[in-house]
């Protein structure tokens, strides 16, 4: 199986170098308060070229989360760095976009207006900012619910709002962190559609965590699978599948399988002789088919 290294030649657009990040946690020791430094991640090292689709992947606990925050600079690395064209990141800035499994979006604002909170804080006059939002309503295909309530809509709409937000002050970077978890399969799989359309037509660079291998290698120019705590680049796999790239298109061809199947071994962890029973293979939110095992 083919798979790249965690460093690409040329200039990257993110590069993330040795990246080490610890939480102070209590002593098991009874009856003492000694705090013990526990990494989340440690020697970390990534690097994305500009445009690229990069999914994240890797067991409950492996510091995705905690990588996450520190892209968007909301949190402090002990070791290491992260540079976006060069620049190492010190903190939240409009050059990153970030769309949450949540949604987060704003209650009492509409769906115009969820979509403009971020060029209001650019300073956007008021008639820039309608053209701007018009267009990306467009784009996720929500016209005629411009004026709409979050709770007005079902939850992939809201999403959807939530990606146009991201996207409409125009970041650099956008970073999604398991954004389709808690809608259903069908809609699942036209987010992930849509988001596909989304991304060819802008050009972003998108880092994309996820549980499920199945949406990773779907969505993804390459998957980084990270190992347990404390988390590391276990691996960076090519997914060469045709793009332009449709889900369902893919799922049952034969390269699909094989990436996938290959992606799922790097993660179980196991020494060779072990051997999990088909019935007990689980991959998240998705059970490998018969072909892949």
């Amino acid at each position: 199986m083919a798979a790249t290294a965690a460093v690409l030649e040329g200039t990257p657009k993110i590069e993330i170098r040795g990246l080490g990040r610890s939480f102070n946690k209590k002593s098991n020791v009874p009856g003492t308060k000694t705090k013990e430094k526990f990494f989340a991640l440690k020697d970390f090292n990534l690097a994305i070229n500009k445009g690229e689709f990069v999914a994240i992947v890797g067991p409950s606990g492996c510091g995705k989360s905690t990588l996450l925050d520190l892209l968007v600079g909301l949190s402090k690395a002990d070791e290491g760095q992260i540079l976006i064209d060069g620049k190492a990141i010190k903190g939240p800035d409009l050059d990153r976009g970030i769309v949450l499994q949540g949604y987060a979006l704003f209650p009492w604002r509409t769906v115009r207006r969820n979509i403009e909170f971020g060029l209001e804080i650019k300073g956007i006059p008021a008639k820039e900012r309608a053209e701007i939002s018009d267009k990306f309503i467009k784009l996720v295909d929500l016209v005629g619910f411009e004026n709409h309530y979050p709770y007005e809509l079902s939850g992939g709409m809201q999403q959807r709002v939530a990606i146009a937000r991201a996207l409409a002050y125009d970041p650099e970077v956008l970073l999604m962190d398991e954004p389709f978890a808690a809608v259903d399969a069908q809609t699942r799989e036209t987010m992930q559609d849509e988001l596909l359309t989304i991304w060819e037509k802008t050009g972003k660079t998108i880092i994309f965590v996820t549980h499920s291998i199945e949406e990773a290698v779907g969505l993804a120019d390459r998957v980084a699978v990270i190992c347990r705590s404390p988390g590391s680049v276990k691996e960076v796999v090519d997914v060469k599948l045709p793009r332009p790239r449709r889900i369902g298109d893919v799922r049952n061809t034969p390269d699909f399988s094989l990436v996938s199947h290959h992606v799922w071994e790097l993660l179980q962890d196991k020494a060779p002789e072990e051997k999990t029973p088909r019935a007990q293979i689980d991959i998240g939110e998705e059970i490998l088919p018969d072909t892949v095992i």
